[in-house]
Order: structure tokens, then C-alpha cells, then sequence
């Protein structure tokens, strides 16, 4: 998960790749059998057995607002789907407070214990659950690309006892939108973090989806800052068609001056993820990761009914939102297709906004 990882990397003062973070995983390991289980609520007695009733165990790597809402929707829809703790549900989750260390000492903790399903929620966390399972089935949640972070072979095939539901950008949509809005575009322009672990791979991403929408140029440039977003962004003007801001922490932050640089040269703007089009892009497709919790609860109830990871395939976000702004489209020469207002989960406009 994109704000997470930004997270582990400020706590650390440099950037750190997802290979990295594996590495550093693996290390905790021996750190792990060398040293005391963690104390407090981590350290007591997880064992499976102790009832006849499904025993679900979840490890988050921290507690921030899109891993808590992973895990809430988990719960709602366990609960929702007849599985109540105290009755027919043993539920038990642990945070690593953000330390890789204490993310493998749960892992540690909850593979002895031999669960019905373990859920890791993000990258880290699935790495270290992942690293010691054994035969214990494991849902992963809220991981980018699982198949870098060597959680399974193939998306479609995950080949062990680990699959789960990815948190990845929905591009193929984001094209879709750009195309549906923009007819005649032909030349996309793409300002992208490079700090991001991912950038490869969504980059990859754009390019075929792209291509898929016929667009004949995508033009890239990366930053490394976000006192660099906006320079990206005049560096665009007169050569592209339109600019894609993927979701990413540093661009949101520059955003509004993008926009205004769109808005003075009439060069449309679109955004990754529903705060860019409130802060002025023309559209954008967004998700939730309490539904992404919801999607992860399914997989879940499917190995608790008798599947086994490795016959799940890997599950991309499944509920998204539409995210549009008329007024700012207006201020960029662009008219928005009556058909996408329509349809869209939120208008924005000056002074508030319609549903």
C-alpha cells in the first residue's frame, strides 16, 4: 500500500525498494529466534484447537487508516456473512507497530499456532507470514504487486498456499476514462514518483493500457520531489494531449498547482485517486480499502469452506468509484460527456459537491 510504504521509508530516512524490504524481512528472522517474543498483548498464548469453531488470525504491519480499514471490512463482512466472534468465529489480530522485527515474530507466532487462515494486511507483514507458513493457508490484503514481492508465481496461478486480493492502481480503467472523455487525444502525458518501489511496473501498465486505447505517445517524466511536479508539468505544455497523475503522496501534494498549469493552457488534467479531483483534476477513478477488507473477507470464507490458496487466483480491487469535476473540466476546454456525469459516485463542483 502506497502510504505505507512512503511511511516505513521517512522512518528510515532513505528509500527502500520492496526487494529491500524482503531482505530486511529475512534478517528479522534471526533477530527473531534470538530474542524474547514480543511482550503485552503480542506475547500471549495463540494456539489453534482450543475450540471447534474457524480461527482467523490477522497481522497488519502498522496501524494506519488504510490497514485499519482493510481489517474493519474484513471484519463487517465475516460477521455480515453469519461468522461472529464468540459464537462461531475465533478471531484474533496483531500490529507490528511498524517494525519488521515484531512482523515476524507474529508470523512466527501464528504459523506455530497452525490457524484455519492467516490475513496479512500489506506488503511486509505477507513477506514475513509468507516466509514461514508451512502449509498454513494465507490471505494476503493490500499488497501492490504480489508477484515481486515473491508472495506467488503468477497472479492467476498462485502456485502455494498464499494468494490474496492486490491493492494495485486500476489503470486499464484509468485509460478507459481518459479516452471516453478525450476521443481524439493521442499523446499522454505521465508524471510519475519515481521513489515509488512500483514505478516500473505501473509504468509498464500505462504503456500497454494505453496502447489498448489507442493512444499513439506516452510521454514520461519522473520526480524524485514534489518541488519538481510542477516543472514536469510545464515541461508538458504543447506536446501532449492530456496528463495522467497517478495516486502517489508527493503528486497530490503539488497537484493544485498542476492543475493551474493545465487550467492556463488548456491542457486537461486526470488523477489517480478521488482527492486529486477535489483538488481540481477533470476525473478520476478511486477505491476503498475497507471494500478492499470486504474482497479479502470472500477469499477468506472460501478457504474456510475448504479451498486452498494455491486454486485462488489472485483478486485486483473489484469495487471503484467514479470521481468527476465539470467546473474544472470547463476551466481546461474540456466538456465532460453527459454519460460519465451521470454515472460518477461524486461530482465536484465549486463550493461543495453533488452525489
Amino acid at each position: 500500500m502506497r502510504s505505507l510504504l512512503l511511511f516505513v521509508k521517512l522512518l528510515m530516512g532513505r528509500s527502500v525498494s520492496r526487494v529491500g524490504f524482503m531482505a530486511l524481512a529475512l534478517v528479522g528472522i534471526a533477530i527473531a529466534l534470538s530474542t524474547t517474543l514480543i511482550s503485552g498483548e503480542n506475547a500471549a498464548q495463540t494456539v489453534a484447537g482450543l475450540d471447534d469453531v474457524p480461527f482467523i488470525a490477522v497481522t497488519q504491519f502498522i496501524e494506519q487508516p488504510d490497514s485499519n480499514a482493510v481489517r474493519s471490512g474484513l471484519h463487517a463482512a465475516l460477521v455480515e456473512a453469519g461468522y461472529k466472534e464468540g459464537e462461531n468465529l475465533r478471531w484474533e489480530w496483531k500490529s507490528a507497530q511498524g517494525v519488521p522485527v515484531t512482523a515476524m515474530q507474529i508470523a512466527k507466532k501464528y504459523v506455530w499456532a497452525k490457524p484455519d487462515v492467516i490475513v496479512a494486511i500489506s506488503t511486509l507483514s505477507a513477506q514475513a507470514v509468507a516466509s514461514l507458513s508451512g502449509n498454513v493457508p494465507v490471505i494476503f490484503s493490500a499488497v501492490a504487486d504480489p508477484v515481486e514481492a515473491k508472495l506467488v508465481k503468477e497472479a492467476n496461478r498462485p502456485g502455494k498456499n498464499v494468494s490474496g486480493v492486490s491493492d494495485r492502481t486500476p489503470i486499464d480503467q484509468h485509460m478507459a476514462l481518459i479516452r471516453e472523455i478525450l476521443p481524439e487525444a493521442k499523446r499522454l502525458g505521465v508524471i510519475y514518483d519515481a521513489e515509488e518501489d512500483h514505478w516500473e511496473e505501473m509504468m509498464a501498465l500505462i504503456h500497454t493500457q494505453a496502447q489498448q486505447q489507442e493512444f499513439t505517445e506516452v510521454k514520461e517524466i519522473a520526480i524524485f520531489s514534489s518541488g519538481e511536479v510542477v516543472g514536469a508539468a510545464r515541461g508538458l505544455v504543447g506536446s501532449v494531449d492530456a496528463i495522467y497523475m497517478p495516486a502517489d503522496i508527493r503528486l497530490n501534494l503539488a497537484l493544485p498547482a498542476v492543475v493551474q498549469v493545465g487550467q492556463n493552457n488548456n491542457l486537461p488534467v486526470f488523477a489517480g485517486d478521488a482527492d486529486g479531483v477535489r483538488k481540481g483534476a477533470i476525473a478520476g477513478i478511486s477505491f476503498s480499502y475497507y471494500d478492499i477488507g470486504r474482497q479479502t473477507a470472500s477469499m477468506v470464507i472460501k478457504v474456510l469452506k475448504g479451498k486452498n490458496p494455491e486454486d485462488l487466483p489472485v483478486e485486483f480491487v473489484n469495487v471503484v468509484n467514479l470521481f468527476v469535476n465539470p467546473t474544472s473540466a470547463e476551466k481546461m476546454g474540456v466538456s465532460l460527456p453527459t454519460a460519465v456525469i451521470e454515472r460518477a459516485d461524486e461530482v465536484i463542483k465549486e463550493g461543495g459537491k453533488v452525489n
